[in-house]
C-alpha cells in the first residue's frame, strides 16, 4: 500500500497535490453508494458509473465511478472517483461553489473507512468551467481486490462522500449489479389489429424487481402519424417504485414475420430512472411494410409482438 502522503492527480487540473489517506469509525455524512457485484459492472461493459443525484449543503451533487480507470486520462489499474456537481443551469452568472469533500471505501474486515481528501484542507472551488474534481488513481484495484484490506467482501463494496458547505444532508444509494445473464421472454399476439386505433400496452411483465409494459403505437405520434409503427418498453408505475430508482435494462424488441420469419427487431440498453421511464421507437418500422400481405407480419389480421428483457443493474434509494 502506498503511504498516507503522496502524490494524486486531479480533474480539471493536473497539478500534483498532496492525498491524505487514514481510517475513521464513522460512516460518510452525506452519501453512501453500495454495489453489489461490483466485478460485474466492468464484465458488462460499464466503463463509467454516474450515481444518483444527492444533496449537500444545498446542493446537488453526484459521483463519477470508473471501476477499472479513467481510460480518457490514461488511468489504468486504479479505480477513479470524481465528485460533480449537478443542475446548475438555474444557477447565476459568475456563480461558484467552495467546498470541502471527502471519499470513503468502506473496509469489512475492520469495520472502518478509508478516509481520502486532499492533505492541507484545500478548498475545491466549483464553478461553471470547473464543474468536477477529485482522484485520478483512488485506490489500485490490486490493493482494493486484495481479501485482506477488506475493501471488497463477496463481491460487494461500499463508496461514500462527505460534501461540506453550509448544513448537512443524508442519501444513501444501493447499486445492485443483478448475475441473470438470460432474457426474459415475452410475446404479445393482438387479435383484430386493423381495428385498433389507440396506444396499446401489454399486461405486466415482471424482470429484475420491476414491473414491464410492452407499448406499441399502430398509427405512429407526432410527425410520424400514419407513417410509422411505434414500439417500445417502460416500467409499469403501478404506485409501488421506490424513490429515486434508476435501472440498466437491456432488452430485444420484435415484430414477428409469420409465413417467412424475417421479422422486424432491434437490440438495445438504456438506463431508465424515475423521471424517464420509457424508451420508444418512434420509426421502429414503416406502415407500408406492417400491411403487406406477403410480408407475414399480419395474418388473419394478428400481429405477434416478441421481446426479451434483462435487468442489468438496479440503484434504490435505501433512506
Amino acid at each position: 500500500m502506498s503511504s498516507s502522503r503522496e502524490e494524486e492527480s486531479i480533474i480539471p487540473s493536473r497539478e500534483a497535490i498532496e492525498v491524505s489517506r487514514y481510517m475513521r469509525d464513522a460512516k460518510p455524512a452525506h452519501y453512501i453508494l453500495k454495489i453489489n457485484s461490483f466485478s460485474l459492472l466492468s464484465q458488462s461493459g460499464i466503463q463509467k458509473y454516474e450515481s444518483i443525484d444527492f444533496e449537500a449543503g444545498g446542493y446537488k451533487w453526484r459521483l463519477f465511478l470508473y471501476p477499472i480507470g479513467n481510460t480518457k486520462r490514461n488511468v489504468g489499474n486504479h479505480i477513479s472517483l470524481y465528485l460533480s456537481i449537478s443542475d446548475t443551469r438555474s444557477f447565476p452568472q459568475g456563480w461558484e461553489v467552495n467546498v470541502q469533500f471527502k471519499f470513503f471505501v468502506y473496509d469489512h474486515i475492520r469495520d472502518k473507512y478509508l478516509t481520502i481528501q486532499e492533505a492541507d484542507d484545500r478548498i475545491w472551488r466549483f464553478h461553471w468551467l470547473k464543474t468536477e474534481w477529485g482522484f485520478d488513481k483512488l485506490l489500485p484495484l490490486e490493493l482494493f481486490y486484495d481479501t485482506s484490506s477488506g475493501y471488497i467482501y463477496e463481491d460487494s463494496c461500499v463508496f461514500g462522500a462527505e460534501v461540506f458547505v453550509n448544513k448537512y444532508e443524508g442519501t444513501i444509494h444501493c447499486l445492485d449489479m443483478k448475475k441473470e445473464t438470460k432474457y426474459l421472454t415475452y410475446t404479445w399476439k393482438i387479435d383484430c389489429f386493423s381495428a385498433v386505433k389507440e396506444v396499446l400496452k401489454s399486461d405486466n411483465i415482471e424482470v429484475g424487481d420491476l414491473k414491464w409494459n410492452l407499448v406499441l403505437h399502430p398509427k405512429g405520434k407526432g410527425e410520424h402519424e400514419g407513417k410509422f409503427l411505434q414500439l417500445g418498453l417502460e416500467v409499469a408505475d403501478d404506485g409501488t417504485l421506490p424513490r429515486k430508482w434508476k435501472v440498466d435494462v437491456k432488452y430485444k424488441l420484435q415484430i414477428n414475420d409469420q409465413l417467412t420469419h424475417k421479422h422486424e427487431e432491434i437490440e438495445d440498453d438504456e438506463w431508465l430512472c424515475d423521471s424517464s421511464k420509457q424508451v420508444i421507437y418512434r420509426k421502429f418500422m414503416l406502415r407500408s411494410d406492417l400491411m403487406e400481405e406477403k410480408r407475414g407480419f399480419l395474418v388473419n389480421d394478428t400481429l405477434i409482438v416478441e421481446a426479451g428483457i434483462k435487468v442489468i443493474a438496479m440503484m434504490k434509494n435505501l433512506t
